[in-house]
């Protein structure tokens, strides 16, 4: 399914209840779900060309379909220099709390994509389109979000969810803490995102979030507090 969100940004949900997402922003992809995600994101992508790919960070949900896709549509992909080798590997659980655990071995197992080479590696501040970079790690070392000044809009990764990865119900949570290498770290990076102050926030798991009463800043001053 796929959705404009704000001017060029497009979320392509790539599964029921936008339980995984992608986005397309100013004709680069970021993101691209898990393995089995090829068919509706080649779709997508046949009605919004992109030039681009990005990673926010290379779990097995985020480039299942990265190499395909590149290959596909002859893009270059770009992620932080301390995703390199997840990314160009295919080695995505290896920075697991607990990598040996059967859901990390059934993620790298069915959802995990071929490794593809990285052809630029991007940091703080960097340009993607009108997007700034955000360097956010502790979900995973390399973690980036994409900020766009002018509307506000945020593109979160997995620094945060907006649903219960269990029950589907949507809702500001921590990403799970099986899936991230340092709660404590991402924590410091989501006060370093509450501070922008997002009005459009899009989640690599739940809906989109329009911040108009300050629910996501809310959401990290309670985080932060339980530190």
């Amino acid at each position: 399914m796929l959705r404009q969100i704000a001017p060029e940004v497009f979320q392509i949900s790539l599964m029921p209840r936008n339980s995984i997402n992608c986005y397309i922003i100013e004709g680069i992809l970021i993101d691209s779900g898990i393995r089995g995600s090829y068919t509706t994101i080649k779709k997508a992508l046949r009605k919004i060309p992109v030039y681009q790919h990005v990673l926010t960070h290379a779990h097995a949900d985020h480039q299942g379909c990265s190499d395909q896709i590149c290959a596909e549509f002859a893009i270059s992909l770009l992620c932080h220099p301390d995703e390199v080798f997840r990314t160009e590997t295919g080695m995505v659980t290896n920075d697991y709390p607990a990598p040996q655990h059967w859901v990390a071995k059934l993620q790298q197992k069915y959802w995990a994509g071929q490794g593809h080479k990285v052809a630029q590696t991007i940091v703080e501040n960097d340009m993607i389109g009108n997007f700034r970079v955000i360097e956010t790690p502790g979900h995973s070392a390399g973690h980036i979000s994409l900020f766009r000044e002018r509307d506000g809009v945020l593109i979160i990764g997995d620094a945060a969810t907006n649903m219960n990865l269990l029950t589907t119900a949507t809702g500001l949570r921590l990403p799970p803490n099986i899936f991230t290498s340092d709660q404590e770290r991402n924590i410091k990076s989501l006060q370093k995102l509450a501070e922008l102050n997002p009005a459009i926030i899009c989640f690599g798991h739940g809906p989109v979030l329009q911040n108009k009463d300050r629910k996501f800043e809310q959401f990290v001053a309670k985080c932060s507090a339980g530190v």
